[in-house]
C-alpha cells in the first residue's frame, strides 16, 4: 500500500483552541478521504503533519471517536489508540435511513416556515453548483453540498432538529463523497426541486424529496436513476 500524502497544515486563527484546529483538519481529512477508513491515527505522525504538540491531537481523536467518525483500534496495546471508522454496509444503510427521514421532517418544516431570505441564499448557491465542472471539483462540490444542508436545515429553524442532524450529516458524508463525481448533475437538479417544494409551500412534496434524494445519493452510481421529474407528475 502507497503512503499517502501528509495532512496540510491548519491556517491558525489566534482564536480557536488548537484542540478545535486539530480536530477540524482531521474531520476534514476523514471526509475528504485523506484519512481512509481503518487508517491508524498515529499522535505522533499526526502532530508532526499538523504542526502541533500531541495533547491536541490526542483531544481532537478522542472527539472524533464520540462523533463515530474513529473507533477505538483494536490491537492497541492498553485499549489506547484509534483508527478511522469503517462503516459496513448495514450500518451505512441505518445511518442512511435515519438523516433521509429527518431530512425529509427539517424539508418539511422549511416548507412551513417560509424564510425568503434563507431560500434566497439557497437558489444563489444552487446557481453557483451549477457552474462547477463534472471532473474536478470534488472538494468545492462537497462544500457546496454541505453549505446546502445547512441553509435548509437554518430554513427548518428547528434546533433540537439540527443538532441531531449535524454529527448525523458527517458520518453520512464519507458514502456520499464516494459518489459525488457520477451525481453531480443529478444531486443539483435534486437540490433545485427540493428548493421549489419548499418556496411554494408544498410540504408533502418537500418531505418526500429531501427524504429520496439522500437515500439516492447513498446509491452505487450503476443504481442511480435519472428519472428526477417523477416525484413531482
Amino acid at each position: 500500500m502507497s503512503r499517502r500524502l501528509p495532512l496540510p497544515r491548519p491556517i491558525r486563527t489566534g482564536s480557536a483552541p488548537l484542540s478545535q484546529q486539530a480536530l477540524q483538519s482531521l474531520r476534514e481529512a476523514i471526509l475528504a478521504g485523506r484519512l481512509a477508513p481503518g487508517e491508524r491515527l498515529v499522535e505522533e505522525r499526526l502532530s508532526t503533519e499538523l504542526g502541533m504538540s500531541r495533547v491536541p491531537i490526542r483531544e481532537a481523536i478522542k472527539q472524533l471517536v464520540v462523533e463515530g467518525l474513529a473507533v477505538p483500534a483494536a490491537d492497541a496495546p492498553g485499549g489506547r489508540g484509534a483508527q478511522v471508522a469503517t462503516l459496513s454496509a448495514d450500518a451505512a444503510a441505518e445511518l442512511i435511513e435515519v438523516r433521509a427521514v429527518l431530512e425529509g421532517l427539517n424539508a418539511r418544516l422549511a416548507a412551513r416556515n417560509q424564510a425568503p431570505d434563507k431560500l434566497s441564499r439557497i437558489a444563489a448557491l444552487l446557481a453557483r453548483g451549477r457552474t462547477l465542472p463534472e471532473e474536478g471539483a470534488a472538494e468545492a462540490r462537497a462544500e457546496l453540498n454541505a453549505d446546502y444542508h445547512a441553509l435548509l436545515a437554518e430554513a427548518g429553524a428547528n434546533r433540537v432538529l439540527q443538532e441531531l442532524m449535524r454529527p448525523l450529516r458527517e458520518r453520512t458524508e464519507m458514502v456520499f463523497r464516494r459518489n459525488s463525481t457520477e451525481r453531480a448533475a443529478l444531486d443539483w437538479q435534486e437540490h433545485a426541486l427540493i428548493l421549489t417544494a419548499v418556496a411554494e409551500g408544498d410540504e408533502e412534496l418537500a418531505a418526500l424529496l429531501a427524504a429520496r434524494h439522500v437515500r439516492r445519493a447513498a446509491r452505487a452510481p450503476q443504481a442511480q436513476t435519472t428519472q428526477v421529474q417523477a416525484a413531482r407528475s
